[in-house]
Parts: C-alpha cells; structure tokens; sequence
C-alpha cells in the first residue's frame, strides 16, 4: 500500500524526517539521516517543493500517494494527487513526476538527456508520466472506463526555460505536460482545473485515495495475445521507461542510417535486462512499428519453441507474415545491409563455433551485425543455459567495435514477469546462490511491503501439482509444471493404432510425461513450441528448452537430483542430468548453468510459484525459505 498522507500532514512530517523514514522502509531501502544520494536525497530535495506549494496554493487538504507502484509492474509514481473534480464532483487524480533535473536537452524522438545525468538517454518526463497514465488505465479497469479521470504532469522544480530550452519539441495532452519552476503559476491553474480547491472536499478526497488503492488490478496481458495485437496493429504494449528509451532509440538509428553518408558509422544497440523486464514487449512493439512504416526488418532467435510459437499466435495463419521470425542462424549468407533492423531476441542464446573454424569462418554476431543496418540485441547474461551460447554483451560488444561499429548500451530496470516483484527475482538470485546475498525467508523479505506475489512449497510432486490445480481454479490463469532435465527422454510409442507420450518423469508413484518432443504430432497434446501456450498443456511437465522464454500465472518446479543442497551448500551433480549438451561443460560451467536453468524455471510464473525437490535434504530447504 502506497504511503497516504494530506499534502499538510506531509508538509509537516517532512520537518521532523518521519515522512523520509516512513517512504524508506515502504520501498525497502536504508534509512541513513546523512543520505545525501538515491531515493532518500530525491525525496528530501522534491517533497517539500510539492507540499509547500499545494499548501500555499490552498490544495493542503489534498490527498497524496507517494511512491505508488504501477500495477503488475516495478514502477512506482512519485505522488499522486487525489481529490475530486470541481465540476463533475467525480473522483480525480493527478500523477505527478518529480524531476530535479537544472538543465536538460532533446537528443531523439521522446529522449532527453539531463545535465550530469546517465550516459544512457532518458525518456522525456512527460512521456514518462504519459505512460504511467496509461499502464493505470490499462490495468485498473475501474478507472478504464473514465479516462478523464486522470492526468499527468512533469514537474522540473530546479529548471527555468531559457532561449537553449529543447524539451518543448514534443506534443503535450492531459496525460503528459512538463512545467518547470518558472511555470508554477500555470501549473497551479492546471491543477485547480481538475481538483476541487474547496477544504470541505477533503473527505471526498481521502475516499478517491481509498477508491485507487483498494481497485482491483486487471491480470497482465499474455505476451502473446498481446504481440498478436500489437502486429496487426489494433495495440501494442504501454513500454515504460527505458523500455521506451530502447524502442524509440532503434526507431532514431533507422532514420540515422537512411541519411548518413559513407563515413557514417553503424550503431548496435545492446539492450540487457533480467527475467520478464520487458525484452521481448520491446521486440514485439518494434516489429510492429516497423511494418507499418513499411521497413525491412525481422526478428531472430536461438530458440525453436519460441520462434515457432511467435510465428503461430502473432502470425496466425499468414505465411508470408511467419517469415519475419526467423532463427541466429539463417543470416550466413546474407548481403550486408540487407535488413533495415535485425531484433535479436533471447540474444544471451547466440552460439559459438567449434575451436577449429575460428579464424576460418565469421562468428554468429558477427552474421548479425553484418545484416542490418541496425542490429539490436536484447540479452539476460543470467538465462545462458547450454555451454555453447556465447551471447554475453561483452563478446557483442568486443565484436562490435571491432567492427567498427557504434555501440548504444541500455539496460532495464526492474522485471515485469512475476506480478512485478523485485523482491521474487532477489529472492530466487539469492536461494540459489547467484549473488554475494545469503538465502532470506520469503515472507521475512516482503514483510511491510506491498508485494503480492505467492511463493509455495511442497511435500511432494502430488501436492505440488494439486496446488497449480487450485491456484488456477482459485484465481483463474494458467499453470505449468517444470522441472530440471534429470529424466530420460523417450520418444512417443504406438499404442491401438495412435501415439502417446510416455511417463518418463517418475517420482515414487507419481508419474508424468514430459512435453511432446519436436516433431511429433500426438493427439490432445501441443507441440514442443506451443506447451507453454496451448491449455493441453498441463498435463506434462515442461524443460529448459520449452519453458525459457515464455510465462504462465502459476509455475510449479521440480528440482530434480542434478542440483541439491549438502551442509547448506549447492552441489551440481553431473551423473544425475541427462541435458546431454549441459554435460560436456567443465565442472565450474556445468554447476552455474545448472543454477541458471532452476533460476529461469523460477521466474516464469506472473502470479505465484510453488517449489519441490526430489531430494529430501535440498527439499527441506527450500520449504525452510519458500514461506
């Protein structure tokens, strides 16, 4: 639950720090009384501009949320401003972006870069605060059918507009306006417009406060039905922040290759972010915004189940429009050039090539730059899970320049797969010993936060699968079960004249088959690539290989005997996996990417994820931590 407060109780409360104190353990952080820099800095130079002026301009009584988290997403809105409007009397609120920036100038279409900032752009604050508007509306279907109900703003309270001010170069609506320190006064007649200035609204004003934080949130949109849309142009998705800062970069590098000339250097963007930060939301956007201007462009991936699933429900049943995804390894003997933009998703999966064609032939990056003249990578150095995938962004990068080429870096912030939860992607980085953290109990992690998301465990493989049942009953969605490759894998058989899949995965008297292998065709159940996607789906457990890459609202995971806990410590063990191609890695190799194959097995659940191990020691555990 977001921080409430009247905008005089926050006037006051700022003047004895409880306010600060308050806001750091909301958001998790640690509360330093010297913190000059992060959040706490930003919260004690912003706050009391904003307060001091709705008090003055006789808007105390106001309502306002402070640092409220976006719906089914990391982001958090710097305040909102909750009242009512002084004509409709409906509830209205207003999204406020706090900005401290003195200076900053227009480097792109919606990008900005501010004095002393990031190397990296920024996106324009009022198309930041426009995007938060409309991931609200997307997600609270209460507010959906109002939309006049809220507006957003930008506030640069350092900054004053001088004869160099660029930001102006941009089209403002009610859900995107920037007003710095100069035009406070139109600021304050923006506000009266919309919220009632009159103090006997103040209990209006703190039941609009109640009205949005008790509104149930739509679930998130599948990927998939959303790039369907999102293709043939009916939606696309509401990127946020450097998200949009990666999309409209690509779009900027095509409209600088079409005019530069022959010493024009080519520009690679590098976009690297963890599990469900938005990749391939950017991939999907792109590919749309693409073809409607017509530009040659396709998408690449190293993963079969992926690719084949995207050219199934985005293309549907248009052939011509399936050949825009294609695989890492088709561009070998294409001209350079030929491409206007090369998405290469899940780039992390790009291959190496055996010891005895180096020098000889071009590696796979190499392919993919050569091919467009503006390649993009969109890569998680943490989801590499076979011992041949060399797609880390130092080698794209050293290949790159090498090249010759420019290289834009941009990384995601946050992760939009699990509910949002930060904290689920800590905590499983943690459990699995991927970072300098100790292991932390998950209920301890979240306590006094506002996160949602379900972490279970287990007994045994029975409870595990009654649960997904239950949850998806329970609270509708879809649930998949998983687990690590520690079982054969058979082809189907012929029985009475038909295929069926056989129960490879035994776990005492518990038996299920693994998903269908790639290029069977076996009655009532999908294919490899369509496993994730498909309802048939359920009643197999899925791999690596058919999970990476996609979602579901509830994950079920089974660890099986190729990683488990001994003295508190994780031991890969190689005689237990039957990955054939994980096997031949060396022994420091083959335990992380071990660990990396459970972590992506984790991370595919949007609304909660239940844990089992086979083993009974690493079993107790994960139950000990996963409550």
């Amino acid at each position: 639950m977001p921080v409430s407060k009247t905008a005089y109780e926050l006037r006051e409360e700022l003047q004895h720090e409880r306010i600060v104190i308050e806001l750091a353990k909301h958001v998790g952080v640690t509360y330093k009384a010297s913190e000059q820099h992060g959040e706490i800095g930003s919260w004690r130079r912003s706050l009391p501009v904003l307060a001091e002026m709705l008090c003055a301009a006789g808007l105390g009584h106001l309502q306002v949320l402070l640092e409220y988290r976006l719906p089914y997403s990391p982001k958090r809105v710097d305040a909102i401003l909750c009242g009512v409007h002084p004509e409709t009397k409906r509830p209205s609120y207003v999204l406020v972006e706090l900005k401290q920036w003195s200076d900053a100038k227009t480097v792109g279409t919606g990008l900005v870069k501010a004095r002393g900032g990031r190397r990296q752009p920024d996106l324009h604050p009022a198309e930041q605060v426009r995007r938060y508007c409309r991931q609200l509306l997307d997600f609270v279907p209460a507010f959906a059918r109002f939309p006049g109900q809220v507006k957003g703003i930008a506030y640069m309270h350092n900054a004053v507009r001088d004869a160099e001010w660029t930001l102006d170069e941009f089209e403002y609506d009610d859900f995107g306006q920037l007003y710095t320190s100069d035009l406070q006064g139109d600021l304050l007649s923006d506000l009266w417009s919309v919220l009632d200035a009159d103090p006997a609204t103040a209990g209006a004003a703190m039941a609009a406060a109640h009205e949005l934080i008790s509104a149930p949130p739509a679930p998130a949109r599948n990927l998939l039905k959303t790039a369907a849309d999102a293709f043939v142009a009916r939606d696309d998705f509401v990127l946020l922040d450097e998200q949009q800062v990666a999309y409209k970069t690509v779009l900027d590098a095509v409209g600088e290759a079409d005019s530069g000339g022959e010493n024009k250097r080519k520009k690679v963007v590098v976009v690297n972010g963890g599990p469900g930060s938005g990749k391939s939301a950017i991939a999907v956007t792109l590919l749309a915004a693409l073809a409607r201007q017509k530009r040659k462009a396709l998408h690449a991936t190293g993963s079969r189940a992926f690719t084949e699933t995207l050219r199934d429900k985005v293309a549907g049943d248009e052939e011509r429009s399936g050949e825009i995804f294609k695989y890492f390894n088709e561009f070998r003997r294409e001209p350079a050039d030929a491409l206007d933009v090369l998405i290469c998703d899940e780039a992390h999966r790009v291959r190496g090539m055996p010891a005895h064609l180096h020098g000889k032939v071009r590696s796979q990056i190499d392919e993919l730059i050569e091919v467009a003249k503006v390649p993009l990578f969109l890569l998680d150095e943490h989801q590499v899970v076979r011992p041949g995938e060399i797609g880390t962004k130092t080698d794209i990068i050293s290949i790159a320049e090498g090249k010759g080429c420019e290289v834009v870096e941009i990384s995601l912030d946050g992760q939009y797969r699990c509910g949002g939860s930060a904290k689920f992607d800590e905590w499983v980085v943690r459990i699995l010993g991927l970072g300098s953290e100790p292991p932390a109990v998950w209920s301890e992690l979240v306590e006094g936060s506002e996160d949602e998301y379900v972490v279970d465990s287990a007994g045994s493989p029975h409870e595990l699968e009654s649960w997904l049942l239950r949850q998806a009953k329970t609270f509708s969605g879809t649930a998949r079960m998983a687990a690590g490759f520690c079982w054969e894998w058979h082809d189907p058989v012929t029985v009475d004249g038909e295929l069926r899949l056989l129960d490879d995965v035994q776990i005492g008297g518990w038996r299920r088959p693994w998903n269908a292998r790639q290029g069977f065709e076996v009655p009532g159940v999908p294919s490899a690539s369509l496993w994730a996607s498909e309802p048939e789906g359920f009643g197999q457990v899925g791999c690596i290989y058919t999970a990476q890459g996609f979602e579901y609202d509830w994950a079920g995971v089974i660890f099986g005997d190729d990683l488990v806990i001994r003295n508190g410590e994780w031991v890969a063990r190689r005689d237990f996996s039957f990955d054939g191609s994980v096997n031949k890695a060396e022994p420091v190799r083959f335990d992380r990417l071990v660990r990396n194959t459970y972590k992506v097995l984790m991370t595919r659940g949007m609304q909660g994820m239940c844990v089992y191990s086979t083993d009974d020691e690493t079993n107790n555990f994960l139950r000990k931590f996963a409550r």
